[in-house]
């Protein structure tokens, strides 16, 4: 089942039961001053008003995981390190990961532009916790592509074919006319969703998405047989994923 809230964020958490979720996804907006349906707009007064105003709904996503859940927040480079040291005192941060990408933009001339956002891996226990790494393997330089034999093994063997990823994720970012663009400041791109939800969820798992946008994620968990929560104050884009998305249902 896909469960579409279209509300602010307090009160869509405030429809979620404790204790209740796999997995929380957070793509917030970033208080970079952009525009998105509906006339809604990512800008605060100060980074500090913005921080306070992330801690205040993020203190109450963190009473919706189950014991062994797992939670991904992405932010600018900027404000992770304050969502890092917040989160260190609540969870168990596993991986500080580095989506990385490339651009066709201009890019700064006086400094070294930015081109990667932050993830942060966590789990709400420290040891128990779901994390499917056979799901997620890749392909490895050494072994597969360039067929290398370790000689300090007896007798000398092929270096592995496969392994689990490290903490920098190479995915290209959304692009117009792309099939799964849709009109969005900051769409994420199907691929790098599905790694998340892969690797720290279960088929008929409970995923929670806050700040849906355009329920990327929604489109990929109704691929991999995981249950949907979207919270988006966005008419229009719930809309979308309404019309869209498929098995939905809307709770305004």
């Amino acid at each position: 089942m896909n469960k579409i809230i279209n509300k602010d964020i307090f009160l869509g958490l405030n429809d979620i039961d404790n204790n209740s979720v796999d997995l929380i996804f957070i793509d917030p907006p970033y208080n970079l001053k952009k525009q998105y349906a509906d006339n809604i707009s990512d800008k605060w007064e100060s980074q500090d008003s913005y921080l306070e105003w992330l801690f205040q709904w993020l203190e109450i996503c963190l009473n919706k995981l189950k014991p062994y859940g797992s939670l991904y927040i992405m932010n600018t480079t900027q404000n992770m390190p304050y969502i890092d040291i917040y989160l260190q005192k609540k969870l168990h941060i596993k991986s500080r990961i580095v989506w990385a990408y490339d651009s066709s933009g201009v890019q700064a001339k006086r400094f070294f532009g930015s081109l990667y956002e932050p993830i942060l891996f966590c789990t709400k226990n420290k040891s128990k916790y779901t994390f499917n790494s056979h799901d997620i393997l890749v392909d490895t330089i050494t072994g597969a592509k360039r067929k290398l034999v370790d000689h300090r093994k007896n007798p000398p063997t092929l270096y592995n074919e496969k392994k689990v990823p490290g903490n920098v994720w190479y995915f290209p970012r959304v692009r117009y006319l792309m099939p799964e663009y849709i009109k969005h400041p900051s769409q994420k791109p199907q691929i790098l969703l599905e790694r998340i939800v892969k690797a720290s969820s279960n088929v008929n798992d409970t995923v929670l998405d806050l700040f849906a946008g355009t329920f990327s994620l929604g489109f990929v968990c109704n691929k991999l047989k995981r249950n949907y929560i979207g919270i988006e104050l966005s008419s229009t884009y719930c809309k979308y994923a309404l019309e869209n998305l498929p098995n939905s249902i809307l709770d305004k």
